[in-house]
């Protein structure tokens, strides 16, 4: 059979099957401008966005642009040339990788290239055929393709469930007693789809039951979470209890890359050992200095995460008192469950981007059960309280429309 064959047949595949429909719109969409709350879309309309992690507004803020145009007027966009072990290494990357360690409570840390191939290469450079992980069921793709790669054995246990947990521990411990491998738990520090944070305390309250070591992605809560924004595991109060920490740039450092931090020895392993990165180009010096811009606001500005809990929990209690259900969330993300099928949700969201302004992420099948819609907010430092108010507002109205059958006209004109 020819390679291809197989291809022609399932156009792209369980999220791209509808792409010859979707694509440029529901997919793929332009956005143009500045980022910030209010972009254009759609062929130049004015947009009030929801859907860019740009938690504290750095994207735009005139140092971080002032410090990236510097650097890239100072070095170029090439140096330095090289992976980091042959010839890519500097005493920038040197000091933003101590520097985000020392931040989130770990000895030593660690520049990855990118988020999701450093999650990737991480599991598969911690563990080997004999160790063991357990892992959330409800973990990112980053997570899910790195325990792909494991050649042992991974358990699953059930979303933030503490017994599923336990009972997958158990599975793990026995069979760890007979290969003489160690077991890798897995979670994340907020979860992007749901809002919520994992269960980081309870499983670190588990360590004198159980021997394992925890890994927690915390794309989400980097920044964003504890009193100082170092994470989700200083606003569960328990950082000594993590032993490995992974966070991402692209999210409330509005840059791209990632990093991870442990202990000397674990980082000097993974240092040497990740094939991702020994085999692949330094980050560009103007990322890393940019980087050290935006990490020195982050840390000065603590005003910038207040305005971000400010937008976020006007817009959350906004939509409770409406009726609405948010789910777990304990976190800013904020998706908003609905009822319907897939061409419910397409019309709804097709009115409001058409008719209201306003952009937000759609989720459905295959992501989430047949059925339910999820509309995800994404609340930023750049957003306004009129924005809350105005989104309040169209929420509320397409849902009665929703509820009263409107999106199922298969002939919906928008104006």
């Amino acid at each position: 059979m020819d390679l291809f064959d197989k291809i022609s047949k399932n156009l792209g595949g369980p999220i791209g099957m509808h792409q010859k429909w979707s694509h440029g719109y529901f997919s793929f969409p332009k956005l143009e401008g500045e980022i910030s709350a209010h972009m254009m879309m759609f062929n130049g309309k004015e947009h009030l966005v929801w859907s860019l992690n740009n938690y504290l507004g750095l994207a735009n803020h005139p140092e971080v642009r002032k410090a990236d145009a510097q650097a890239a007027a100072d070095y170029g966009m090439a140096y330095p040339m090289g992976a980091r072990m042959m010839s890519g290494n500097t005493k920038h990357h040197e000091s933003l990788e101590q520097g985000l360690a020392d931040f989130v409570g770990m000895e030593a840390g660690f520049l990855l290239n990118y988020g999701y191939q450093g999650m990737v290469s991480i599991i598969d450079t911690l563990v080997d055929r004999n160790d063991v992980i357990v892992y959330d069921a409800e973990s990112h793709a980053c997570i899910i393709d790195g325990v792909r790669l494991h050649m042992g054995k991974r358990y699953v246990y059930q979303h933030n469930d503490i017994a599923s947990f336990e009972k997958q521990m158990e599975r793990a411990t026995k069979l760890t007693q007979q290969t003489g491998g160690g077991i890798l738990v897995i979670t994340e520090g907020v979860f992007g789809m749901s809002g919520a944070q994992g269960k980081i305390k309870e499983i670190v309250d588990l360590k004198s039951k159980y021997e394992f070591r925890l890994l927690i992605d915390d794309a989400h809560g980097f920044g964003t979470m504890g009193k100082t924004g170092a994470g989700t595991h200083e606003e569960q109060e328990c950082i000594d209890g993590v032993d490995v920490y992974f966070g991402t740039f692209a999210k409330s450092m509005a840059g791209i890359g990632a990093f991870v931090a442990a202990k000397q020895d674990i980082i000097a392993f993974l240092r040497y050992n990740m094939r991702s990165q020994t085999f692949a180009k330094a980050l560009p010096m103007p990322m890393v200095m940019g980087l050290h811009k935006r990490f020195e606001l982050l840390k000065a500005q603590p005003e910038l995460r207040e305005k971000l809990w400010l937008i976020a929990t006007t817009l959350q209690k906004g939509l409770k008192e409406r009726g609405f259900d948010i789910g777990n969330t304990n976190t800013m993300v904020t998706p908003v469950f609905l009822k319907g099928d897939l061409f419910e949700a397409t019309s709804l969201t097709r009115d409001l981007r058409e008719n209201y302004g306003i952009f937000c992420s759609i989720v459905v099948y295959p992501v989430i059960p047949k059925g339910l819609i999820v509309l995800r907010l994404i609340p930023t430092a750049t957003h306004s309280l009129e924005d809350v108010q105005r989104t309040l507002d169209a929420y509320s109205e397409v849902a009665q429309k929703l509820k009263d059958g409107f999106y199922k006209e298969k002939n919906l004109e928008l104006a």
